[in-house]
């Protein structure tokens, strides 16, 4: 009964952001998707309570490359690239800032997470040009499912499924599978398995 109750209630939520919906992804015909995408991201971060949670799930199930509908995207969490993907049973804490990434089944993201678009955004190799007019690479950050990223993490780098990853972590290096990782630069303490 709960379960049917939570899927209506994904289903009216998503008809009622549908209108902001729409006019996002017109917009996103004519100028920069990205930029589009981020300030439609930034402004709907700001709804509080489940209501906010049920209105984002709406909203990004048809703007990112793929949402689950069930996912949870809780108050002042920022998405800046729609080439994102967010599986099944993800929670994503208050106050993150999420990249381009793919993120796994049922993976639990505490607050003030960062997961940035790899470790190459900016370069500041010509020293007669502007580090923030010099061009960058964004990578598409895989967090396996099932992973626990703790608050205030950073993530620039793979991390294998069934990681825990510690809070206030910096992760610069791919994680492998089953690992449970600390620190900065975050290194594997002990494994799961």
């Amino acid at each position: 009964m709960k379960r049917n109750i939570k899927r209506m209630l994904y289903i009216v939520s998503a008809l009622l952001i549908s209108p902001f919906t729409l006019i996002c992804l017109m917009i996103s015909i004519v100028l920069n998707k990205d930029a589009v995408f981020s300030s439609f991201s930034q402004l709907l971060s700001l709804l509080p309570g489940k209501v906010g949670v049920y209105l984002r799930a709406g909203f990004y199930r048809f703007t990112l490359t793929s949402c689950s509908p069930d996912v949870v995207i809780s108050f002042l969490v920022l998405l800046s690239q729609r080439d994102t993907d967010i599986d099944k049973g993800v929670y994503i804490g208050p106050q993150c800032n999420i990249g381009k990434c793919h993120i796994g089944k049922h993976t639990l993201i505490g607050s003030g997470v960062h997961v940035m678009s790899g470790k190459g955004q900016h370069n500041f190799d010509d020293l007669n040009i502007p580090i923030k007019e010099q061009s960058g690479s964004f990578e598409k950050i895989n967090i396996g499912e099932d992973c626990w990223i703790g608050n205030g993490a950073m993530i620039m780098a793979n991390i294998g499924a069934n990681s825990v990853v510690g809070a206030g972590s910096v992760v610069i290096s791919e994680i492998p599978p089953f690992s449970i990782v600390a620190g900065n630069p975050a290194r594997v303490i002990k494994s799961r398995c």
